[in-house]
């Protein structure tokens, strides 16, 4: 909701989301500007919660004054978590290192900050994970919108984090998707848009919303022989134990 797609109809999405029973979102930032944004969404909208951060995309200029902006903006409040950050060695719009660098100093901010952190991973498994075991505070995080299977799942669950699954799991040649959803430990699963992306069938090749994420609930619940109200419960209470935030920390 930080992003340019819906700075139309944000009051339209939230009556959409509301009527479908989300009320509670994460609005995601991937760079300053959004990040900026993720807050000022937030502090307009009840029940909606913000990260700041910088996404291996947008990273060229990652240095100690774009530091030193997310440290100061994460102090609002609304903020919950440091990222989208991570890995993308699939599309690397920068290298490698650029993108190392700057993840190692976001997860280390966020340790510092006593953040989780809300991490991308894409055809870089093995380097996240190893920056994750170096890196990673007590608050830990999720993955975002996670593909990578039952096996990969269980070693970032071993480092603390959560998974997060996306409307992917919808789409028709998902089944390790939906193999990996059902094998998670249910205080350890979370769902998400990944908004305005990956909107789940039926509403596939649309923009995506928070209401959709009723559709990407309903098929995990049935990989997990659940009721749809007991994942969301689930669900909603992994989120709110991750992005808690005491007043003053």
């Amino acid at each position: 909701m930080a992003d340019a797609a819906f700075e139309n109809d944000l009051e339209d999405v939230y009556a959409r989301a509301i009527a479908a029973g989300v009320t509670n979102v994460l609005v995601v930032g991937t760079d300053l500007s959004t990040s900026r944004r993720a807050i000022e969404v937030c502090h307009d909208v009840p029940g909606w919660i913000a990260t700041v951060g910088v996404h291996p995309h947008d990273c060229e200029y990652f240095d100690e004054s774009a530091i030193a902006s997310i440290r100061s903006i994460a102090n609002d409040q609304v903020v919950r978590a440091i990222g989208e950050t991570g890995l993308d060695f699939f599309r690397e719009h920068h290298p490698r290192d650029v993108q190392e660098k700057a993840f190692r100093t976001q997860c280390r901010l966020a340790r510092e900050l006593k953040l989780p952190v809300v991490v991308h991973q894409r055809d870089s498994m093995d380097q996240v994970e190893h920056v994750l075991k170096e890196e990673l505070g007590p608050q830990g995080g999720v993955m975002h919108s996670f593909t990578g299977g039952a096996e990969a799942a269980r070693k970032f669950l071993m480092l603390g984090m959560h998974v997060s699954i996306s409307g992917i799991i919808t789409f028709k040649n998902s089944e390790p998707v939906r193999e990996m959803a059902a094998s998670i430990p249910i205080d350890r699963l979370m769902v998400e848009t990944d908004a305005p992306y990956l909107s789940p069938v039926p509403h596939r090749g649309r923009r995506n919303e928070p209401a959709h994420v009723v559709e990407t609930l309903r098929v995990i619940a049935g990989v997990r022989n659940m009721s749809l109200a007991s994942l969301q419960a689930a669900t909603t209470q992994n989120a709110s134990r991750l992005f808690t935030r005491e007043l003053g920390s």
